[in-house]
């Protein structure tokens, strides 16, 4: 009975992986995070309003105090009073350092891929620099060789027999 509820969850899961995976690999992070985040900043703003009108005189007072809240400043200008509000408020300021982890992670990140990328240019550049010096030197022994070979040859011809 919970088959088709299971397949249902798969899916909608392996759609956010999927799309999480391609975000990440596009290095556009960045702006899923912003936009997701300004999707409940606004949507937090209107849910609040409705749910406590009293404290939120406008919708836009409402999304005043939901990106303050998200981005962890929150002024106090303006506070839920009511039990439903402030679960709103929680589940924002949960968002918000999420929001905040994840942005500090996505700069890391691309900084130590950077100083990876030069790293293993530079490495790519000294292997190809050792390898070009290592085929002239095996260059001079194969000629060096050669001219020790040219010259045995023409020491054992001319050599009196006994």
């Amino acid at each position: 009975m919970n088959e088709p509820r299971d397949k249902h969850k798969e899916g909608v899961e392996g759609r956010i992986r999927s799309r999480s995976g391609k975000a990440v690999a596009s290095r556009r992070v960045f702006a899923y995070l912003a936009g997701s985040t300004a999707v409940i900043g606004i949507s937090a703003g209107i849910l609040v309003r409705i749910i406590d009108h009293k404290d939120f005189a406008t919708v836009g007072d409402g999304i005043w105090w939901a990106i303050v809240t998200l981005g962890t400043v929150g002024y106090g200008d303006i506070v839920p009073s009511t039990g439903w509000g402030r679960v709103v408020g929680s589940v924002v300021i949960v968002v918000g350092v999420t929001f905040i982890s994840f942005l500090t992670a996505t700069v890391t990140s691309m900084f130590v891929s950077s100083d990876q990328d030069e790293r293993t240019a530079d490495a790519e550049t000294l292997r190809a620099s050792g390898e070009a010096e290592t085929r002239a030197m095996l260059q001079q022994l194969l000629d060096r060789t050669a001219a020790i070979e040219a010259k045995l040859e023409a020491l054992a011809g001319e050599k009196p027999e006994r």
